[in-house]
């Protein structure tokens, strides 16, 4: 019997993880022998064997314990300081002559047989797809299966021409297409069902759809895929002449060619061909009024890139081991898009929550919970990791494993590994198997990867992204890439729309120049940074995030602007009040003023005829004394 142990290299694998990832498939057998259970023979696979870093002295501490490992079949116990022999193993391993230090140390290569692995030749693809897809379309219609040969022969040159036409560069490091990509294609092929594909021409669209999800979702520009759509076309024409696709790729109203698990509800989960985006609108729509009831609220505006990114993730997650790569600015959608997507599949929404004293150790148990919620409870969850979240780069270790095969190396103890082989080993019973512990585990590692998926939302903003895919390949190689190109004026128009519904604008047809503005002005804002970036060289950025900002800015202004407006228009108002007041108060003085002159006038003749009266007496009494 011949066992065998995956181990994936990365960017930080040091001596110390790689022996303790070793001794897991060994067993001790007599004094400080170890070796594989019983009487088997153990093969390791060691990946990207080239990538560990090279520390100050060029060396590798990795490639240096598998240097002694094959030349003297032993290693030290780092705790106990004893050799241990092992024995009844093998090395197989491969690497990327294009990534990584580039050459591995001639010590440790001379114990390899070297061989050199290109693409397959035409007549072997031919061979290998053919045989794939005429099996699985045995149920399918003769017309169907009719064309399952030069489908073969239209995909494989179409790949070729990918390959010839979308060179790998330093900026575009993930333009690599290589037979992975192929198989993805032809994987989008298998899910399809009889009973939706009665047709040669609709199965035909369904290989369209899937190459432009597998080739198309990683280009960078609407350059590049509007060149992509060129090539297809030319390559479908050559082949199946009788069938017209110019329809799904006018420039102008255009048809959606667009296959998603709902396109006619969220519950039935079939892979079909959407017969309109106003349908497809109205399916999401009800998806997202439903996930408002049971969740935080998100204020989404489904327009028609929305809608297709929705059904790219869903596709992607669908799939046993199926992990995406969400490429874009800040802004963007990805998150929200997400969260909706994983709503749709029925999965869980994990994310970690970064603090101070976040670390490795919480990442560690956050992975637990998930693999055990996945693997024992049959779970459905969707890991959602941005950059933002990376604090450390050491958890991309952790997350390069989850990629590449599901099985995190030093993820649980041994009494924790115990305690899940235990678990599942009824489940191993009832699939017919026997219940050992290589079983048992395999049985826990594809649980994980039927129900546990990982989305990355990645800003290609920045050295960082191109870093860590150089680090971690399974990023970017066991990941569907879905890169989200700028908002067209039209999903700027849509979202400017909804977010102004609730704002005053005054009459429509001032409403209708406002609502037109605010995206001709953020497209005009782009066409400059493409400019300057070309006659500078300097990179200005300008994301959806900065359209949502110009609406609330735009609003807020609006909104303030209005208060001072407001708040002048009433000291104005106070102050001719005041005015009127004071004008009012004025006359009422001017007529009481006049009552009181006429009054003091009638008392003042009155006091001046008293007057006469009293001198007159006076006189009198005057006289009358002189006389006396």
């Amino acid at each position: 019997e011949i066992l065998f142990s995956i181990i994936n290299f990365n960017f930080y694998t040091t001596s110390a993880v790689l022996q303790n990832t070793m001794g897991i498939p060994l067993v001790k057998k007599t004094g400080t022998n170890y070796g594989p259970p019983g009487q088997a023979e153990l093969v390791y696979f060691i990946d990207d064997i080239n990538l560990p870093e090279v520390d100050p002295y060029d060396t590798q501490s990795a490639i240096a314990l598998l240097r002694q490992h094959l030349e003297y079949e032993h290693v030290y116990d780092l705790s106990k300081l004893t050799q241990k022999n092992i024995g009844h193993t093998q090395l197989v391993s491969c690497m990327n002559p294009t990534a990584g230090s580039f050459e591995i140390n001639p010590r440790l290569q001379r114990w390899f047989a070297t061989f050199a692995i290109g693409l397959p030749e035409t007549m072997s693809l031919h061979t290998i797809y053919l045989t794939f897809l005429t099996g699985h379309l045995k149920k399918f219609d003769e017309e169907v299966q009719g064309v399952a040969k030069d489908l073969v022969k239209c995909a494989v040159s179409l790949h070729r021409e990918v390959m010839l036409n979308f060179r790998k560069t330093a900026q575009n490091f993930h333009y690599e297409f290589n037979i992975r990509h192929i198989s993805n294609v032809f994987q989008g092929l298998l899910v399809s069902a009889p009973a939706q594909f009665k047709s040669a021409e609709k199965f035909v669209h369904l290989w369209l759809h899937e190459s432009e999800r597998v080739y198309g979702d990683r280009l960078v520009s609407y350059e590049d895929l509007s060149k992509y759509n060129t090539i297809v076309q030319v390559q479908h024409k050559k082949v199946f002449p009788n069938y017209n696709v110019a329809r799904f790729y006018s420039s102008e109203h255009s048809d959606p060619l667009v296959f998603c698990h709902f396109a006619e509800n969220i519950q039935d989960k079939v892979y079909e061909m959407t017969r309109s985006m106003a349908k497809l609108n109205s399916v999401l729509e009800d998806a997202l009024r439903e996930y408002n009831e049971t969740n935080a609220t998100m204020d989404l505006v489904l327009f028609d890139d929305a809608m297709k990114h929705i059904a790219r993730i869903v596709r992607v997650v669908m799939n046993s081991g199926g992990h995406a790569l969400l490429v874009g600015v800040g802004g963007s959608g990805k998150q929200s898009l997400s969260r909706l997507a994983a709503f749709i599949c029925g999965f869980k929404v994990v994310q970690i929550v970064i603090s101070s004293t976040y670390g490795l150790n919480d990442l560690k148990e956050d992975l637990k919970g998930m693999y055990n919620k996945a693997g024992l409870k049959e779970e459905g969850i969707m890991f959602l990791l941005t950059d933002s979240q990376i604090t450390n780069e050491r958890f991309l270790i952790f997350i390069n494993d989850l990629l590449a095969s599901g099985n995190i190396p030093d993820l649980f103890t041994g009494d924790e590994v115990d305690g899940i082989i235990n678990a599942v080993t009824n489940k191993v019973k009832a699939l017919g198997k026997v219940p050992d512990r290589t079983n048992c585990w395999e049985f826990f590692i594809n649980e994980i990867r039927k129900n546990l998926h990982v989305v990355l939302a990645f800003s290609p903003v920045g050295d960082a992204f191109r870093t860590r895919a150089r680090k971690f390949p399974a990023i970017v190689n066991c990941t569907v890439i879905d890169w989200f190109q700028p908002w067209p004026y039209e999903a700027l128009f849509s979202v400017g729309k909804k977010f102004m519904k609730d704002v005053s604008l005054g009459s429509e047809a001032v409403r209708a120049v406002i609502e037109s503005f605010l995206p001709f002005s953020f497209t005009q804002v782009n066409d400059m940074a493409n400019k300057f970036r070309q006659v500078e060289r300097r990179h200005v950025y300008t994301t959806p995030k900065s359209f949502l900002e110009l609406l609330k800015l735009y609003s807020t202004l609006l909104a303030s602007k209005r208060l001072d407006a407001n708040n002048a228009i009433e000291r104005l108002a106070t102050g001719l009040q005041k005015l009127r007041e004071t004008a009012e108060a004025v006359t009422r003085i001017e007529a009481d003023l006049k009552v009181s002159l006429e009054e003091a006038d009638h008392k003042r003749s009155v006091a001046e005829g008293i007057a006469d009266v009293v001198s007159k007496e006076k006189a009198i009494v005057e006289v009358e004394t002189a006389k006396a």
